[in-house]
């Protein structure tokens, strides 16, 4: 008999959920998405894989209406679906929004991971199923070694973070407490064409192809110091994924090991579309000049600064690659071609790229 392989995805129809369940269903997976109720489409990234896209009929994969907040609807779900695997990655994941929502984003970041653990051993499941969940270098902060990894302290910065860090340690807890296969993938930030569109990367590489069609002036940004270890989602579902299919379960940081700033990616960016940025000015006055037309195409607005800063996060990846045989395969040039290329007609496309 050829062995189950069902997987319960959280955060389905997000970037990396998207890419997961593509994955997944690649590898002969059945893939089940828990999908929270809208009164609009929110499939958007994952209707490509309905058997048909028109009709939005199910094939492989099936959706099941569901929220991190809502106990009883998260052991129907799984007593129903039965899942080999689970992957947790919904959230409230924007670092900034969490200042302003930071009860619902400790709800659900944190308070969502232990009702799915409650509720895989209400289903009296915890023996069988190996349990993922999406972890963050937001844990590290204030960092306190570079770079960071497995063994460096946490010191978080931000609501999101110290949710996140609820959730590493109560996954930590059932593992050793109740003998479960429970894994924190501790991610550094990792873009697509499929990011949201209010993620810094994304917002300056369609700020920059907009300008590129004459649709925009300028754009507005926060810190452009952050320095950041950018990785692509394709590759890290993979890490996800083979987190899973180890003999026991650990905790491992997924990085590149390549560290940039804002500011490099802004420069890069418009460097795609042959424009150089010159900058002037310091602090809140600083402005991103195009030097070939003398226009101001970058201002800064303090409303985008955090009231705790995060500065850097450099990711050591080493134990991933020896444990997992994991490396990236995407680094940070072609990342934002990725994603500037997604923004922009075919004929300004310098390079070709799969999504």
């Amino acid at each position: 008999m050829a062995e189950r392989k069902v997987a319960l995805l959280s955060g389905c129809t997000g970037q990396d959920g998207s890419y997961l369940a593509e994955f997944l269903l690649a590898k002969g997976y059945q893939v089940h998405g828990i999908l929270r109720r809208s009164s609009s489409f929110n499939t958007g990234r994952i209707q490509h894989l309905y058997a048909d896209t028109n009709a939005h009929r199910e094939g492989s994969m099936h959706l099941h209406y569901g929220d991190l907040t809502d106990s009883s609807c998260l052991v129907k779900i799984i007593a129903e679906v039965k899942p080999t695997e689970i992957y947790n990655l919904g959230a409230q994941s924007h670092v900034k929004v969490s200042f302003d929502l930071a009860e619902y984003t400790a709800n659900v970041d944190a308070l969502g991971t232990l009702r799915i653990l409650d509720a895989v051993r209400t289903c009296g499941l915890e023996k069988s199923v190996k349990f993922y969940q999406a972890s963050t270098s937001e844990l590290y902060g204030k960092v306190q070694e570079v770079p960071q990894n497995e063994k460096t302290p946490f010191y978080p910065r931000s609501p999101y973070g110290v949710a996140k860090l609820y959730a590493y340690w109560i996954v930590t807890n059932y593992r050793e407490a109740y003998n479960m296969f429970a894994c924190n993938g501790i991610l550094f930030n990792h873009e697509s064409p499929r990011r949201g569109e209010t993620f810094v990367t994304r917002k300056i590489t369609r700020s920059v192809a907009k300008i590129a069609l004459g649709q925009m002036e300028h754009f507005e940004l926060g810190n452009l110091d952050s320095k950041r270890d950018w990785g692509h989602a394709r590759d890290y579902v993979e890490a996800m994924w083979l987190m899973l299919q180890q003999e026991n379960p650990e905790d491992f940081v997924i990085s590149t090991g390549e560290m940039h700033s804002v500011r490099e990616f802004v420069e890069m960016s418009f460097g795609h579309i042959k424009k150089t940025i010159r900058w002037e000015g310091t602090a809140e006055d600083e402005v991103g000049i195009e030097v070939e037309s003398g226009k101001i195409r970058v201002k800064i607005n303090k409303k985008y600064y955090r009231p705790t800063e995060v500065d850097l996060l450099l990711g050591d990846s080493s134990k991933a690659s020896k444990v997992l045989g994991w490396k990236p395969s995407v680094t940070f040039p072609v990342i934002r071609l990725f994603c500037i290329n997604d923004a922009l007609p075919s004929h300004f496309n310098i390079f070709s790229f799969t999504l």
